[in-house]
């Protein structure tokens, strides 16, 4: 019994020898009548660390040339104040853009403040906000290569917010204008600027909202559309660039809004699409060349829809019209919806107030109107302040032209009825800084700035060489009293 055992496991491994000899004669056979077969020796991969790339190349968006290209062109602006006592605005109180780009100590000393620019031309024409350089004895201009420059002012405008000044300089680095139209919420951007006299320091966020109404110029004629970002802006970002990723200028930074004074995730750009018109009208005639329609409108939102009985909620709501204005004269009437214009969406008052700031007088724009329930389009001739479409050049002599009304002095017993001492009564109202502010024909006006109106003399030589914000007080003729304020 043993020995059969043992002769089953000698032939069984026999069998196994012979099988595997044959398995590899087989394999030896058939290799060498091929040569595409080859023996690889196991190699250890090298180990590298996760984050390394060695082509250069980089997870996400790359905004290395954007931001080469935009820093070069984004100079630091020194300006000097006669600092009186902490600064106040003639309408506002503290003034917010003022605290925004500097910190304004007590006492009767010059001030040296900072904030940013963007040469926009070759030949040295920079802009930046008009809360930099307004009022500013001194200007100085430094460039990303450190080479310094006084400036001088071309023109501001303080219901945008925006200013143009120069250096005397030439073959500069400039940026682009970008189509602000075309920038889409969730877009990356980077604002470059020098925060904290940081500078060339650039900063990434994204698009977080369009056409942002944050009433920070105080000015009921003041064009605020913004561009709202989360990219970091500061104290002395005031003026500086906010680029896309190709490096095209898409908004001028102006603004943050904070608690404390510096960034806590959103700041505000003005769009370069109005930035650029004004630029141009500022370096054109010293003065931005402002178009209107004539109208007066609302925006429209759930519970306004609701009490007009309209079906939709979109669009601008035309309030009332201006008589002899370019809209009476296209045919738009009260309680006209307009929807778009030139083929631009208009759903709010901020939109519709952006897309007629980037126009002059005597543009012609095309303006879709909804009118019980049906659409038509109008052809809209713009006009100046004067009901003209001719380009305005403000006298600064010409007081009731800049304030488009006729004044004279109250009447006695109105103002023996009313308790008051002096006053000029409006008798007509025209579009201009009044009507803008929202005042009615019948006010009298008894301080400016909280000096006392008695004339018209007094009116011109308060408003000489002023710029900024002004305050006008007085009463109607039944007794109200009332505040307005307005920018020029």
């Amino acid at each position: 019994m043993k020995t059969m055992h043992l002769k089953r496991l000698t032939v069984t491994l026999l069998a196994g020898f012979v099988g595997g000899a044959l398995a590899v004669l087989t394999f030896l056979l058939v290799a060498s009548q091929r040569d595409d077969i080859q023996f690889y020796k196991q190699q250890q991969v090298p180990a590298q660390l996760a984050s390394y790339s060695d082509n250069g190349s980089s997870i996400g968006p790359d905004f290395r040339v954007a931001a080469q290209t935009s820093i070069h062109a984004v100079v630091h602006i020194k300006t000097q104040y006669q600092q009186k006592s902490i600064y106040y605005d003639d309408f506002f109180g503290v003034d917010p853009f003022f605290n925004f780009f500097r910190n304004a100590p007590n006492g009767n000393y010059p001030l040296v403040a900072a904030g940013s620019g963007v040469i926009v031309s070759g030949n040295g024409y920079i802009v930046t906000n008009n809360h930099v350089v307004q009022n500013a004895n001194t200007i100085e201009v430094t460039l990303n290569d450190k080479r310094t420059y006084p400036a001088t002012v071309i023109g501001t405008d303080a219901l945008t917010d925006l200013a143009v000044i120069k250096i005397e300089e030439s073959g500069l680095p400039y940026l682009t204008y970008g189509n602000s139209d075309n920038v889409q919420v969730g877009e990356w951007v980077l604002a470059v600027g020098n925060p904290f006299n940081l500078t060339s320091t650039v900063t990434a966020g994204i698009v977080s909202a369009k056409a942002r109404d944050i009433q920070i110029l105080g000015d009921v004629s003041a064009v605020e559309s913004f561009i709202q970002t989360d990219a970091a802006v500061n104290p002395g970002n005031s003026g500086g660039a906010l680029v896309n990723t190709v490096g095209e200028l898409i908004g001028v930074n102006a603004a943050i809004a904070s608690n404390t004074g510096s960034y806590t995730g959103y700041s505000f750009a003005i769009p370069s699409n109005l930035v650029s018109k004004v630029v141009g009208d500022l370096i054109e005639f010293g003065e931005v060349q402002r178009a209107y329609m004539g109208i007066s409108f609302v925006d429209i939102d759930g519970k306004f829809a609701k009490d007009k009985g309209l079906d939709e909620i979109r669009g601008v709501y035309v309030e009332s019209i201006i008589e002899k204005g370019s809209a009476e004269k296209a045919g738009i009437q009260t309680g006209d919806i307009i929807l778009k214009v030139d083929d631009i969406v208009t759903n709010s008052k901020s939109e519709l107030k952006e897309i007629i700031a980037r126009h002059r007088p005597g543009d012609k724009v095309l303006v879709t109107i909804s009118r019980n329930g049906k659409q038509q389009v109008m052809d809209v001739e713009l006009q100046n302040r004067s009901g003209a479409t001719g380009i305005v050049k403000t006298d600064p002599s010409d007081v009731a032209s800049l304030l488009g009304a006729t004044l004279e002095p109250a009447p006695k017993e109105e103002m023996s009825a009313l308790g008051i001492s002096h006053g000029l009564k409006i008798t007509k109202l025209e579009q201009g800084k009044l009507w803008s502010a929202g005042i009615k024909e019948g006010f009298i006006i008894m301080y400016i700035d909280q000096k006392p109106v008695k004339t018209m003399e007094d009116i011109t030589n308060i408003l000489k060489n002023k710029t900024g914000g002004i305050l006008i007080e007085g009463v109607y003729t039944n007794g109200m009293r009332a505040y307005y304020g307005f920018g020029i």
